[in-house]
């Protein structure tokens, strides 16, 4: 039975409707560009109207019916738990996974009152310094109005600059980091541009000083533990045994074509992936010595197999959960630090 354009709307808003029930209305759209998972609303299930078409076109359903469903579970949990410490995040796909996975934010909910600012496929450059002035430095709005009640800010922004896609192009980012593969298959170090490395890495580094400089200039929030992570060691395909086949995404779009285009072996590229997320694990690393109430959340061999893995980039539900333990455990000892401090 088909159901109007408005009457789906209301269910892609609606926290209590489950997932699986808004997907029968719509299919995944594969290979959109920059990683912002899209659905196509299914003719023969919804009624639109040419005006409803032009709408949903504009829309991008994915990003926004995961945004406003959270929101509205936000407020909800602020009413019926009160009791829960109240958290700000702000992020990637690692944070907001639209529909498709329960992602880190998902699974922490159950445990916190999280007011979610993610988008899938977004990066620091915009997070922070982005042209459209109504989500730039859209975290520090939020930290601000909720200043006296918010015990911590998680902050997940650099994949797309390291190992995902840019934005506008959608082209690898992995590709200009990658030099051709010269033969050697131990040679790690001489397969990365080190210049276009470093390059990435500072801008990131000033990124990410910018947020820290932009909380602590608020007298509220100048001990808020500020949560922030470099992600987990990859899968490139196509891996041995390798059955990953995800409906949102090709199978090599991340990391497997630019490694391909590159003539890397995927063993080789693995290596050379993990060097690039250790140097950005040693950036972050840094800012602790910066500021005492940064905590980085070391994710690095939480999902350990293959089967953790639901594409190049990102976790299952199953292994986005073993990520949120990890975090979950920072943050408990964070807010018991902050609660022997005050």
């Amino acid at each position: 039975m088909r159901i109007t354009y408005d009457e789906f709307l209301r269910l892609a808003r609606d926290p209590s409707v489950p997932a699986e029930e808004l997907l029968k209305y719509c299919d995944v759209v594969k290979h959109t560009g920059a990683f912002d998972i899209q659905f196509r609303v299914k003719p023969d299930m919804v009624e639109m109207t040419e005006i409803d078409e032009e709408f949903e076109n504009a829309l991008q359903i994915g990003n926004w019916a995961s945004r406003i469903r959270r929101y509205w579970s936000f407020k909800d949990a602020l009413h019926d738990h009160p009791e829960r410490p109240m958290l700000i995040s702000e992020g990637d796909s690692w944070f907001q996974f639209p529909i498709l996975v329960d992602d880190v934010i998902d699974h922490l909910s159950s445990h916190y009152n999280i007011y979610s600012l993610g988008a899938a496929g977004d990066t620091a450059q915009n997070m922070v310094y982005g042209a459209n002035r109504a989500r730039r430095r859209e975290y520090l709005s939020a930290l601000k109005d909720y200043k006296d009640q918010v015990s911590g800010f998680l902050f997940s922004a650099a994949g797309n600059d390291i190992i995902g896609e840019d934005p506008d192009t959608g082209v690898a980012t992995l590709l200009e980091i990658l030099k051709d593969f010269n033969g050697d298959i131990s040679d790690v170090e001489g397969h990365i541009d080190r210049a276009v490395l470093d390059e990435k890495l500072a801008f990131l580094k000033g990124a990410y000083e910018r947020v820290i400089s932009d909380i602590r200039a608020v007298p509220e929030l100048k001990n808020l533990p500020v949560f922030v992570h470099g992600y987990d060691y990859v899968f490139p395909y196509k891996w041995e045994g390798d059955t990953r086949n995800p409906l949102h995404a090709a199978q090599d779009e991340w990391l497997g074509e630019p490694l391909a285009e590159r003539n890397i072996p995927s063993v080789l590229g693995r290596k050379i992936i993990s060097v690039l997320l250790d140097e950005l694990y040693d950036m972050l690393d840094g800012l602790v010595a910066m500021d005492e109430n940064v905590i980085v959340v070391d994710c690095r061999g939480a999902m350990p197999n293959l089967s953790d893995w639901v594409d190049e980039i990102h976790g299952t539900s199953d292994g986005f959960a073993k990520v949120a333990s990890r975090f979950k455990a920072a943050i408990d000892q964070a807010l018991v630090t902050q609660g022997a401090m005050t």
